[in-house]
């Protein structure tokens, strides 16, 4: 609870620090020259989810991007890693199983940019630039240390895309306010939410773009800190088979995500609803004041839409008893592959 509060605070002080790291220049220039022709980028669990608006990003501006898992890439991808690859990788403990061995296999290859919690870890000490938030040290479920990677991605992305650093800072400096404006009610969502989800054995989190980050680690969270199995997928996605499973003990959160696909979404929950089945939107107009976010530029929306679905996990616990986010079986580093 206390790591979920301090979320306003971590991307604040994320934002604050964040500059053009050392190593950065000289990626840029060979970017610019065409010696680096591909961007992976890699991570695993929530790490990998929050790389979903970069691949975006990265991809408008013409830039040919290869978004696979970390174990993925050293076992079934291996041929990326050569001159002419940059590998951006994000692990908040940059001491992952699978990070290690991606350091192992790389073994200066290719050019590779971090994005990590942890200035003393094995990632950061080999990347040739490092992007370091500012979350502090966190209890178990990645929260705080989520957003401020979502935070610090999308200013690496202003970067590696030429944009307007000044806009991309404007825009990044809505997030903590709009946070804190969102948690400052957080008792009253969990109980709004707790109604909501009774009699719930199945959540749907479906969202397109950019909000994909939120959906896949939404249901990653859910099934790791309360031990209810969800799904995150697109919205698309779930009208392609899944919408079988609606019923009385199914509930699906709509993202209503970015402006362009906003009208598809919407149509999604209608259509459900209409079907009989249960569902809420997420987003600056939803109905349930627990699922309704501030108002903010769209490149901070993959940090808000988060948040409502941490709650979500508060909610759950609140109806189980249960204490959300102590590990019982995995743990906050995962060692082994």
């Amino acid at each position: 609870m206390r790591d979920i509060l301090d979320q306003p605070r971590a991307l604040e002080a994320t934002r604050r620090a964040l500059s053009v790291p050392k190593g950065l220049v000289p990626i840029l220039r060979q970017m610019d020259q065409g010696e680096l022709r591909r961007i992976v980028l890699t991570g695993m669990g929530s790490s990998f989810h929050a790389l979903h608006p970069l691949d975006l990003q990265l991809t408008a501006c013409g830039r040919t991007i290869v978004m696979t898992e970390t174990s993925e890439l050293v076992y079934y991808h291996p041929r990326l890693l050569d001159p002419s690859t940059l590998i951006v990788a994000v692990s908040q403990s940059g001491r992952s199983a699978e990070i290690v061995r991606l350091l192992e296999e790389n073994r200066g290859r290719a050019r590779l940019i971090a994005v990590t919690n942890t200035a003393d870890s094995p990632l950061a000490f080999q990347a040739d630039a490092v992007f370091l938030t500012s979350a502090g040290q966190e209890f178990s479920v990645s929260c705080k240390t989520y957003v401020a990677t979502l935070m610090a991605l999308c200013y690496a992305g202003g970067l590696l895309s030429n944009a307007d650093p000044s806009r991309t800072a404007s825009e990044l400096a809505a997030a903590a306010p709009a946070a804190a404006s969102y948690l400052q009610s957080w008792r009253e969502h969990v109980f709004e939410l707790a109604a909501s989800l009774e009699g719930v054995r199945h959540v749907f989190l479906v969202g397109r773009g950019p909000s994909l980050a939120a959906v896949g680690t939404g249901a990653l969270i859910s099934k790791e800190s309360v031990h209810l199995h969800a799904e995150g997928m697109s919205s698309a996605a779930f009208r392609h088979g899944p919408l079988e499973m609606l019923s009385q003990e199914t509930f699906v959160i709509v993202l209503a995500g970015e402006e362009r696909t906003r009208a598809l979404n919407t149509q999604l929950l209608e259509d459900i609803r209409r079907k009989g089945g249960r569902a809420a939107l997420l987003g600056k107009d939803a109905e349930l004041a627990a699922l309704r976010i501030p108002a903010a530029p769209e490149s901070v929306l993959p940090i808000l839409e988060i948040l409502p679905l941490q709650m979500m996990t508060l909610a759950v616990a609140a109806q189980t008893g249960a204490e959300a986010g102590r590990f019982t079986l995995a743990s906050k580093i995962t060692v082994v592959e």
